[in-house]
């Protein structure tokens, strides 16, 4: 039964609304709200942008409107369009050297035209979903472009702080800066010493009242500064002249050489897009950096946002704005703000559309030396020395000195052209340059390949190999990153028929590490190039160690890993729970998102065949010690039990804690596991509590249990027992030393259990000692005494088996 609403008599030709009687109201409509964070941001934005828009039209040549017309179609077309929600868009430094060539040879009207097509080309792009393509640019050219951008803006604009006029290169700018020098104007530098002095002073002021008072973007406060100066001491120079917006230049038809013209939109688009992209990406890191953010920002679209600065752009140049892209210092200005939503950003758009038609006498006040000597400042720091360091670091300083030298003598393109053709020859040389060696020491035949390992290495691979006689043992170094499958091929078949005639190979990486035992016919044949998921290796008579030992892929944390965001143990390093569980959240998200679809299917496989894990594996459940990590395992691979200290309760000692009996009950009977581990740790908290305790007090539960490590304590006081060494050194301390005798007892706490020594009377287990430095990040593996007694000492080895 429904009701009908009463309608009055001049709307009865109105359809009646009928509702149900216990239907809900109708939804009202949403209200545009803005959080104060974005208002506040937006100023803060806003402040920055005017003056630099201004001075990078003036350093373009441009007219300033353009400035102002880019700033504001970034502002509100680009933020509302774009991917990047906090990413503020505008006329950039990086594009200035670009666009005043473009100017100076089609003219300023043709360059809009060159700006509009730049933008098509960028919606083009970004239909075609290729966005993720701009970031495979090495960092090494987007760093040199920009410091060969930076050094042509700071020599060019260091002629309008004389008080001249650039010229149109930057070696005619070098050439005619002695002569500069002699005819300095007086008036214009000490404008520009005066906007340099704020700008580099006003973010140092210490105390109370600089921390307030550096709330105003430093940018704001030197053009003011130099603005009332000069209009308070009457000085006379070249100001800031907007003309009437009725006689602006709009976008003309561009003239000239077709090729040419490709040639500039492609710059154009190749030099918006990947800084854009990589400001996308450089924001998102700051956003996740930001601490007690309490609106979650989404990550960016980079395919949106492509799209969103090609439509920028479009329109832009039709309104005859300078090119538009994302800009470092006003987007690192927006999140730091406290910015939550992409209204800051176009907010500022709106400032900035106001501040055009509403400040132009206040803005023509603003002396031209000033703005000169804000975009210098620019242009110096986008030579960055944490950059330069960067690609030290990665032996790429040949790519980025190229790319620089190239965009400063040459122009951006052929910069840029010349740094990618660098980077792929010194990538190709990398590839192709493989250094091996042999060498004969004491009987052991070494063989060291350095550099990666491919198919044009496998002659003198081959080669070298050869040199060795059979029956030998050999040690074989690779230290690389890369190996094709040519070369893994013909390693593989010289090992196995080396080993078949005799002799040992012992394959290690790059610090001597050991990285796979000789390959025997009923052994794994396990790489560590081979990944863990969806490989299984055969079994085999007799004990051997975990098929995981020799592979090291990682493709997704097992036992006690920490994910990519260190969400393992979070709550316990930071103390929150809230941060914790953020964190904790972190870690299942990206867990789901990269690692799940890596081992979905393995994990199925062990879902349905159940676990038949190879080995136990029993150590301390301090927050440094990853099992998987140390032992290059995977799901499936170990059945772990941790506890504090590694203990092992002797049989009928538990009082009632029958959980470690029970754990290795169940490894040896059911699970017929072939070794059992017992794994101690530098700086273990359970062995200092040893040394420390005081005989009486309350008896907690930590107390009750510790216990089970008297014994260890009574072993390294006995008179009849040598210490234990490391690598052939004494232990640093006594804690040092009971963690190592810890282990020791340990095992015979182990050979002890009924189960445990009924299977090493059947041969059908192994016992193995280990001790894991967490500060050096060494594994030592321990070793029998020669008398045939219990495992005393500790050998250096990174080899986690048991020596033969």
């Amino acid at each position: 039964m429904s009701a009908c609403v009463p309608t009055r008599a001049a709307d009865s030709t109105r359809p009646r609304r009928i509702h149900q009687p216990h239907s809900p109201p109708p939804t009202p409509p949403r209200r545009f709200r803005i959080a104060g964070a974005d208002l506040s941001a937006s100023i803060a934005v806003f402040l920055i942008a005017l003056p630099l828009s201004l001075g990078i039209a003036l350093a373009t040549g441009a007219p300033l409107q353009s400035g102002l017309v880019a700033a504001a179609v970034g502002g509100i077309v680009a933020a509302r369009l774009g991917g990047s929600p906090l990413q503020v868009s505008g006329p950039a430094a990086g594009l200035t050297v670009v666009t005043a060539e473009l100017i100076h040879r089609y003219g300023w009207r043709a360059t809009c035209a060159i700006t509009v097509l730049a933008g098509v080309a960028q919606l083009g792009l970004g239909c075609l979903r290729v966005a993720r393509t701009a970031l495979a640019v090495s960092p090494a050219i987007v760093h040199g472009m920009l410091a060969g951008i930076g050094v042509t803006i700071a020599v060019a604009q260091l002629h309008i702080v004389l008080g001249g006029t650039p010229q149109s290169s930057v070696l005619d700018n070098l050439r005619a800066l002695p002569a500069q020098l002699v005819h300095v104007h007086p008036a214009a530098v000490s404008m520009s010493v005066l906007t340099l002095t704020l700008l580099f002073a006003w973010p140092r002021i210490p105390g109370r009242v600089g921390h307030v008072l550096r709330t105003v973007p430093a940018a704001l406060v030197a053009v003011a500064g130099a603005t009332l100066t000069a209009s308070l001491t009457g000085l006379v120079l070249p100001k800031v002249d907007l003309p009437s917006w009725s006689s602006h230049a709009l976008a003309g038809l561009p003239e000239g050489p077709v090729l040419g013209i490709a040639a500039a939109v492609l710059t154009v688009t190749l030099v918006c897009s990947v800084q854009s992209l990589l400001g996308a990406v450089a924001v998102d890191k700051l956003v996740t950096r930001r601490p007690a953010q309490q609106t979650r920002v989404g990550r960016s679209d980079l395919n949106r946002e492509l799209l969103g600065q090609g439509a920028a752009n479009v329109i832009s140049g039709a309104l005859g704005g300078l090119p538009v892209a994302g800009v470092a210092v006003r987007s690192s200005a927006n999140v730091q703000a406290g910015a939550v939503s992409r209204n800051s950003t176009m907010l500022h758009g709106v400032f900035v559309v106001v501040a055009a038609l509403l400040m132009v006498p206040i803005l023509e006040l603003i002396p031209l030396a000033s703005l000169a000597a804000l975009v210098m400042a620019v242009g110096i720091q986008m030579v960055s020395l944490h950059h330069i360091r960067t690609v030290t670091r990665h032996r790429e300083v040949l790519v980025y000195v190229v790319t620089t030298l190239g965009v400063v003598c040459l122009g951006v393109l052929e910069g840029v052209v010349l740094g990618v053709s660098v980077a792929v020859a010194v990538a190709l040389h990398r590839l192709a340059r493989t250094r091996i060696t042999h060498e004969e020491r004491e009987g052991v035949h070494y063989v060291r390949v350095r550099g990666q390992l491919t198919f044009l290495a496998v002659p003198r691979l081959s080669r070298a190999l050869h040199l060795v006689p059979q029956g030998t043992f050999v040690d074989l170094e690779l230290d690389g990153s890369f190996m094709d499958h040519a070369a893994y091929e013909s390693l593989q078949d010289w090992q196995n028929a080396h080993v078949a005639r005799g002799g040992t190979v012992e394959l290690t990486g790059r610090s001597g590490t050991r990285i796979a035992e000789p390959a025997g016919p009923s052994h794994c044949r396990c790489r560590p190039w081979t990944p863990w998921r969806n490989h299984h290796c055969e079994p085999s008579a007799g004990p051997q160690p975990a098929s995981a030992d020799d592979r090291s892929d990682g493709a997704g944390p097992a036992d006690g890993a920490e994910g990519p965001d260190g969400a393992a143990g979070a709550s316990g390093r930071n103390g929150r729970s809230g941060q914790s569980g953020h964190q904790l959240a972190r870690g299942i998200s990206a867990f789901q998102r990269n690692t799940a679809p890596l081992v979905r299917g393995e994990l199925a496989r062990l879902a349905r065949e159940g676990q038949r894990p190879s080995q136990l594996f029993l150590t301390c459940a301090d927050s440094r010690l990853v099992t998987s990590m140390i032992t290059s395992s995977g799901p499936g691979d170990l059945f772990v039990v941790r506890n504090v200290g590694n203990l092992v309760p002797k049989p009928g000692e538990e009082s009632g804690d029958d959980s470690v009996a029970a754990a290795i009950e169940y490894a040896v009977d059911v699970l017929h596991v072939r070794s059992i581990t017992v794994c101690g740790h530098s700086g273990c908290g359970a062995m200092q509590a040893l040394l420390n305790a005081e005989p009486g007090g309350a008896q907690t539960p930590l107390k009750r249990w510790l216990r089970h490590g008297v014994p260890s304590l009574e072993r390294m006081a006995a008179k009849d027992r040598p210490w234990a060494r490391l690598a052939g050194r004494a232990p640093a301390d006594a804690v040092e030393q009971l963690c190592l005798t810890n282990v020791v007892q340990q095992l015979e706490h182990l050979r002890a259990h009924e189960s445990v020594a009924r299977a090493l009377r059947e041969g059908a287990l192994e016992l193995h000692g280990m001790y894991f430095h967490v500060g050096e990040a060494q594994a030592y593996l321990l070793v029998e005494r020669d008398d045939g007694e219990l495992f005393d000492h500790v050998g250096a080895t990174e080899d986690l088996r048991h020596p033969a």
